[in-house]
């Protein structure tokens, strides 16, 4: 029903499939979910949810610290018949999507002064993305933004991450009945700035949620996307690709809570490491609750490391309570680069550089398709190239 596959190098994994076991919300938070920030203890890294995050590293926003004396740039290109909207902390359409699940998401969420609120109306088709440029002018800032799909609406969003700062932010994504979303979240920051964010989808009946995570900048980067379903017959599709870089820390933390029958999700996580102290870590966790039959999904995470000195994490954790479900099951797999692919393409005139250049395209081809804009696939390709500078030089 499930497989776990582990090749540790330079790296720690670990999975585990429980049936009929309690609820990952309550077995591994140190706190139920919660808008308030005093509902959460004060994280000391022995915490599951914080063990492997350098604490020290996040500017004070785990222990009420860090003050909001900082900002950013944000700027939201949409369609004509898409409503943008700044709206108070009161505005009845926030927190909709889910509760905060750390500290930090609840200190992000209590401290932010106004929010936006992105919508697409009822059938509404959008040929072109919406485009959400958020740039960090330095100090601390929060944040929270809200995309809200009505019935049966289609869109792709993009939000692109770039500057310095320290950046916490909520980001809740609403899909109506029918509607399909498709959202690219791109973490380009500057190497000293650091970000984490809660992700938070409500997937509507018969609708289809597809999130892109791209992570290349940013001293330390901590993500938390979440989904849940508000009817049968929901879609979520959650890829991933991260690049980490000497020194960097990139956190990825992923639930699916299937508690709604007839759902699924599909989970594919893709990251390359390179550099002393370079460290990412994956967790994916998807609980299937008693309620939840019919439910079909499946978790990938894989690494690739390039160089020596490079850490990965990576946690694929699998809950059921039922029985009567499609399939459900996860991999998880880290190693080096593979020789015999270089001799390969070696063998055939590609020079040794060139050719480990064409194996990490390929290895992240895959995630890069689903994003469905080409202007972007080429601007990350692009990026990945950047980065492979240091290692294949």
């Amino acid at each position: 029903m499930a497989e776990a596959q582990n090749i540790p190098v330079g790296s720690t994994t670990a999975g585990s499939i429980a049936v009929a076991a309690e609820s990952t919300v309550a077995t591994r938070m140190s706190a139920p979910p919660s808008f308030e920030v005093a509902d959460f203890p004060v994280p000391h890294g022995r915490e599951e949810e914080w063990r492997f995050t350098p604490l020290e590293r996040l500017r004070g926003l785990h222990d009420g610290t860090a003050t909001a004396d900082g900002g950013v740039k944000a700027e939201v290109s949409a369609p004509e018949g898409v409503t943008v909207e700044t709206v108070g902390r009161d505005d009845a359409r926030l927190g909709r999507a889910g509760r905060p699940v750390d500290r930090v998401a609840a200190q992000a969420y209590s401290a932010f002064e106004k929010a936006t609120v992105v919508t697409v109306p009822r059938d509404t088709v959008l040929t072109e993305p919406v485009r959400v440029g958020v740039q960090g002018q330095g100090g601390v800032s929060f944040g929270h933004t809200v995309f809200e799909l009505k019935p049966f609406a289609e869109a792709v969003v993009v939000i692109d991450h770039t500057g310095d700062g320290v950046r916490a932010a909520n980001v809740e994504y609403v899909l109506g009945d029918g509607a399909k979303l498709t959202v690219v979240s791109v973490q380009d920051w500057d190497d000293t700035a650091v970000h984490c964010s809660q992700h938070n989808a409500l997937v509507g009946r018969d609708a289809t949620f597809r999130s892109v995570v791209v992570t290349f900048g940013g001293d330390l980067v901590r993500l938390h996307p979440r989904v849940n379903y508000a009817g049968p017959g929901g879609e979520a599709e959650l890829y991933g690709l991260y690049f980490t870089d000497n020194g960097q820390h990139q956190e990825h933390r992923l639930f699916v809570d299937h508690e709604t029958p007839n759902c699924r999700s599909n989970v594919v996580y893709k990251g390359a490491l390179q550099g002393e102290d370079a460290h990412a870590v994956w967790i994916g966790d998807v609980l299937i609750r008693a309620s939840a039959t019919g439910t079909d999904t499946y978790e990938l995470n894989r690494n690739l490391v390039l160089t020596d000195g490079a850490r990965v994490d990576s946690v694929p954790n699998l809950e059921i309570e039922t029985g009567e479900i499609v399939g459900a099951g996860h991999a998880s797999a880290t190693g080096r680069f593979e020789d015999e692919q270089l001799f390969y393409l070696m063998a055939r005139g590609i020079p040794e550089q060139e050719a480990r250049r064409l194996v990490v395209r390929g290895f992240f081809a895959e995630l890069v398709q689903q994003i469905g804009l080409p202007d972007l696939q080429e601007r990350l390709l692009a990026r990945i190239d950047e980065e492979l500078e240091e290692s294949v030089a």
